[in-house]
């Protein structure tokens, strides 16, 4: 080899690594998205085929809030599945269930409370979040613990779920017992999502996303700056801000569907923020979208 041709073959590689992966310049723009903010973030983000990951701060132990409420619904549908429960089941909610400070959306339709059918709770509580529904689902189960330990069993380890929500929002900091890792939101929702009919049947598995998508909420969070019409199946979990201004939890989980049938999963943990509720929210749909445009541009190389 001349000399001449080597020195092509230098400089072009040189000029090669001048330009970063396009996965790692995602991962540039999104650390851009997080400079400055005072916040703790955690992020994790998976292509629909396992061939890109990326993950930042992705091992990080954060508070789920209301994210637990898809790990107890897999924990549900389970029993489901196994006969131990049906979605025709009529469950009792009380006005002693009612008699509470708790977000409830059917308390605001069942004030004097109903008999309900489990998918109807199950709808609630994914859905729109709602806590009565959520703590009567853990006291079926037999408690926050069995929902942890059913996840563990399914290899998920990286999650502990301590409190159901009454016990959880009596004291500020009991909500970090209940912790996930962005990582481990992203396994949670591969496993699930890619294994219909075997860790969860067909009707369960279409009954569980179907709900996911449906979820009206977050719409300023993953979904906030995607193009219309973009399916997504997510869930939210949102503390609030304590006296001190804090923000322990805002948080969004999910996969997005891209225009061509593929998918990516997406977790972003906003944890113990002092930023606005809108920054927090805008650092996660600024995420989805970086996201959004690298996953579909992937598509016209």
């Amino acid at each position: 080899m001349n000399n001449k041709i080597l020195l092509l073959i230098i400089a072009f590689a040189c000029s090669f690594q001048s330009y970063a992966e396009p996965g790692e310049l995602l991962k540039q723009q999104i650390n851009l998205i997080l400079e400055g903010k005072n916040a703790t973030v955690g992020v994790a983000i998976l292509g629909g085929d396992s061939s890109d990951y990326l993950s930042i701060n992705g091992d990080k132990q954060l508070p789920m809030q209301s994210v637990f409420k898809y790990h107890l619904a897999l924990a549900v549908l389970h029993q489901v599945d196994n006969g131990n429960l049906s979605l025709a089941d009529k469950i009792t909610v009380t006005k002693k269930d009612l008699d509470n400070n708790l977000w409830s959306p059917i308390r605001k339709k069942y004030p004097d409370g109903a008999k309900l059918a489990l998918a109807e709770v199950l709808k609630y509580t994914v859905a729109k979040s709602d806590n009565v529904g959520c703590d009567i689902l853990f006291r079926i189960l037999g408690g926050p613990k069995v929902v942890e330990t059913f996840l563990h069993q399914k290899g998920i380890m990286d999650i502990a779920i301590a409190y159901d929500e009454m016990t959880q929002q009596l004291v500020w900091g009991r909500q970090y017992k209940n912790w996930t890792t962005a990582e481990a939101s992203i396994s949670a929702l591969k496993l699930f999502y890619e294994n219909k009919g075997s860790l969860l049947s067909p009707d369960s598995h279409r009954f569980l996303w179907d709900i996911m998508k449906a979820s009206p909420y977050g719409k300023k969070a993953i979904k906030g700056k995607l193009p219309k019409g973009t399916v997504v199946a997510h869930k939210t979990g949102h503390s609030g801000k304590n006296k001190a201004g804090l923000t322990a939890a805002q948080n969004d989980i999910g996969i997005v569907f891209l225009p061509d049938g593929r998918h990516f999963y997406i977790s972003v943990l906003v944890s113990d923020s002092l930023e606005t509720p809108e920054v927090n929210e805008k650092i996660i749909s600024d995420i989805a979208k970086l996201t959004w445009d690298y996953f579909n541009n992937l598509n016209l190389h």
